[in-house]
């Protein structure tokens, strides 16, 4: 046996037996609890990155452990192949996205195999393929007919000199990502899912259903996205005008004190609004700028605020006051109604704007200790107070009366309570070639009409010219635009739209649960037996929109009567970042680090374990070559624990009797126990992989401290090594598949159950006390964990060390912290 591990050989033996034996495939088993593990799937670039590496090992020894925990066990993999960067690899490269996407997905499985991760690769799926996207156009066809899909006009980002059509990323500060065309906002007609429709239920459930299992910052950021406010809906009237400006406000009791309103820029009303004034367009201009602004640093609290008076005035319906109406570049279309009755003496954002344009300050909030004067506020005063100047609500506390007042306002017609959601419809049409074909046809007779379900899948043809200007090539394609029509057989088109690629990835996992299946996207009686997913682990920048339309989906599949399950996901865990040198990895920066170099160099389980120690999972974690190298060396020390005793253990029995083992052989017992009570808190709770790694090698420590005597010994020394290795197993496969089978150990190591700690090996008999004169350290007593606290004071004052500062004095008080110090305070 040598005496250094041979990762190449080893890890390709094993990854081999394991795919020709097919270890991993699953398939229901009612006789034991189920577990879904599953990883975000990647987009198939060509090659995996160490977030890929770190991703993978997290879920794999989730996976394995579980395994060996007697849990019946799916692990899928797959691919998430639609999207731009293939229809740019096309344009660069003359090269078609199928092709492109095919050759990569074959180079990443390569790499995905070489790490030895325990996938069923028998469920692959790849979301470009027509087994795959027939089903999406299916489950969009059983949206439709729920009512969940429907067509309307909306804004877009449109580069005149490509003609076509943008996606946000491909917006370079204002100009095309590939000309450095000024960026035109166009409206076109886009379809869309009714996901407000489960606005509420996704919002319950992020308080009821997965705060056991989510992280904490991820509920929050998705009820912030959908955002739902209690408010009154209130109708400012333009004056002169039979035109309302209704506004939703969480602050009626702030309503006496508006004093101008302000529109979205994207309003639909300005147009309207501004007709016959006489600097018409100017505003018009003005609103087109702030248009294309990004909508979040608008948003954002520290962003410059800016605007342009439009020339009308609103009444407020309450005061009968004549104010300015405003188009500024910190009100969004996206939540409200686009207007907003600005109340500059109690909001920051609203008093900044009247600052720079000299707009009136009314209070209607006083300060019941400091009185308020309007020409001297130098902020917007925010807190709890007295309602002034609101008419007959004077004195009452604001908190207080903003039921009333929301009363007043329903009474007298001037507006009514109702509840707002941030969360707005999911546009799903994409101008783009390589995604999913939207399944809809058009017929001037008929109008709109589904594609039939027989003539499923709507084909994506994969042989046209992508040239990245003029719209989607699928327009121009005469074969995919004609068709008839399914009703009265005319001739009729095709949508050439596709859809957005986050709907690949909402269903995907159920998919996994019968990827073969030909009549269903998935089968029902298999998806309620694995479903939901038990453990799903990704990234935290998919923390909205992918993991909230994936909920969206499955909610509705179940009410399609799909599945059962509420939720997709019951347990979350996102990961942090890969880093190099303090920075985010970036081809730009020259500071990426290549898995498969790492590998060729080290192995894959050096490779895994060092991704594994270097931080807990939710933790940036920086890359490293010498953390890399750190972790062949503990493999290695691992191996010669086997290499350098193989025939001594190969005889040795594991039976022993802890009461008649050496003080050494005893804590060798005593720390296999530890490690493994350690090791499984350390996966149970958290998933801290980095401290169970410690356990590993402190046990590693203790076992190359001892030298066994006697047969029991060497039965104490193989058992706690046999425990080693099989504790490893999920973390380091090969090196412990490899170690188990040249000890000549009964089955597959990947097949034994998890060992139990014995939990009277883990009554320590001894304890560390530390002893401080005058409280100083000193020096540090091992003694029997049932000693006396008179003895342990006897044992303290006569320590050599301990006299050298007592000097012969007599202490004043002796203070014992039972099981952890004693203090001499002369």
């Amino acid at each position: 046996m040598r005496e250094q591990y041979p990762a190449e050989i080893v890890e390709l033996k094993w990854q081999k037996y394991w795919e020709e034996n097919k270890t991993y495939a699953a398939s229901p088993d009612k006789t034991k609890p189920k577990f879904y593990c599953l990883e975000m799937f990647p987009y198939p670039s060509g090659k995996i990155h160490m977030g890929h590496v770190r991703n993978y090992s997290i879920g794999d020894v989730i996976a394995r452990y579980k395994r060996m925990r007697g849990f019946n066990v799916l692990h899928p993999i797959g691919f998430d192949a639609f999207g731009m960067p293939a229809e740019n690899a096309a344009i660069d490269h003359g090269i078609q996205p199928a092709e492109w996407t095919e050759k990569n997905i074959e180079a990443m499985k390569v790499q995905l195999k070489r790490l030895g991760y325990s996938y069923d690769w028998e469920r692959e799926v790849a979301t470009c393929r027509p087994d795959y996207y027939r089903w999406g156009q299916w489950l969009f066809l059983r949206f439709y007919e729920k009512g969940l899909v429907y067509r309307k006009k909306a804004t877009v980002n449109w580069c005149p000199a490509c003609a076509t059509v943008l996606a946000r990323e491909q917006v370079e500060d204002g100009g095309c990502w590939r000309c450095d065309s000024e960026i035109q906002l166009k409206e076109l007609e886009h379809w869309f899912f009714k996901i407000t429709d489960y606005a509420e239920e996704l919002l319950r459930d992020c308080e009821e259903k997965l705060p056991a299992g989510w992280p904490r910052k991820v509920l929050t950021m998705q009820k912030n996205w959908i955002g739902k406010s209690k408010g009154v809906e209130v109708n400012f009237r333009v004056s002169g005008e039979n035109i309302d400006l209704p506004i939703f406000t969480t602050r009626p009791d702030t309503i006496f004190g508006v004093t101008f309103m302000v529109l979205a820029p994207e309003s639909p009303l300005l147009e309207r609004l501004t007709a016959g004034v006489a600097n018409r367009e100017a505003i018009l201009a003005y609103a087109d700028k702030l248009r294309h602004q990004d909508k979040i640093s608008r948003a954002a609290a520290d962003t410059k605020k800016e605007g342009m008076f439009i020339g009308r005035y609103a009444v407020n319906p309450l005061t009968g006051e004549e104010i300015p109406i405003y188009i500024a570049n910190f009100v969004v279309m996206e939540y409200g109604t686009g207007a907003i009755m600005a109340v500059p003496a109690h909001d920051q954002r609203d008093f900044e704007f009247a600052e720079k344009y000299e707009i009136p300050i009314k209070i209607v909030i006083q300060n019941p200790e400091l009185k308020l004067n309007a020409e001297t506020l130098e902020s917007a005063y925010v807190a709890e107070g007295v309602l002034v100047n609101s008419g007959d609500f004077n004195g009452q506390n604001n908190l207080s009366a903003i039921e009333k007042i929301s009363e007043y306002i329903e009474n007298k017609g001037l507006g009514q309570r109702t509840v707002q959601y941030r969360l707005r419809d999911w546009g799903i049409s994409r101008q783009r070639y390589w995604g999913n074909p939207i399944p809809i046809i058009y017929c001037e007779k008929c109008g709109v009409v589904p594609v039939p379900d027989a003539d499923l899948p709507v084909i994506l043809p994969t042989n046209l010219k992508i040239t990245g200007k003029g719209g989607s090539p699928l327009a121009g394609s005469e074969e995919f635009i004609n068709t008839t029509c399914p009703k009265c057989g005319a001739p009729a088109k095709r949508e050439s739209e596709t859809m957005d690629t986050f709907v690949d990835s909402s269903w995907y996992f159920a998919r996994y649960v019968s990827p073969h299946d030909e009549s269903n996207p998935f089968n029902t009686e298999d998806a309620n037996y694995w479903l939901p997913v038990d453990q799903y682990i990704g990234g935290v920048e998919h923390a909205v929109m992918h993991l909230l339309y994936a909920r969206f989906f499955s909610k509705v599949m179940r009410d399609l009567g799909l599945l059962k399950a509420d939720e997709p996901f019951a347990n979350l865990l996102t990961q942090g970042m890969v880093i190099k040198d303090g920075a985010k990895m970036s081809k730009s920066k020259g500071n990426t680090v290549d898995p498969g170099r790492i590998i060729e160099d080290y192995g894959a389980d050096a490779a895994r374990l060092f991704i594994l120690f270097a931080a807990p999972p939710e933790k940036e974690l920086d890359c490293s070559d010498k953390g890399v190298e750190g972790s062949i060396r503990f493999i290695n020390r691992v191996w010669r624990l086997v290499a350098l005793n193989l025939e001594r253990l190969k005889a040795a029995s594991t039976d022993y009797e802890p009461n008649k083992l050496s003080p050494s052989g005893l804590r060798v017992h005593q720390k296999v126990h530890w490690a493994i009570d350690k090791v499984t808190r350390d996966i149970e709770n958290n998933f801290h992989f980095n401290t169970a790694i410690s356990a590993f090698m402190e046990l590693v420590n203790e076992l190359y401290s001892v030298d066994p005597g006697h047969e029991s010994e060497w039965a104490c020394y193989k058992n706690a090594l046999l425990t080693l290795i099989t504790m490893m197993a999920p973390f380091t496969p090969h090196l412990s598949s490899e170690l188990w089978s040249i000890m000549e150990q009964p089955g597959a190591v990947l097949e034994q159950d998890w060992p139990q700690a014995d939990q009277q090996a883990l009554v320590k008999n001894e304890l560390t006390i530390v002893v401080q004169v005058n409280s100083k350290v000193r020096t540090k007593l091992v003694v029997s964990a049932d000693i006396e606290q008179g003895e342990l004071k006897r044992l303290a004052l006569a320590n050599e060390r301990v006299r050298i500062y007592t000097k012969g004095e007599e202490p004043v008080k002796i203070i014992v912290v039972p099981n952890k110090l004693v203090n001499i305070v002369l």
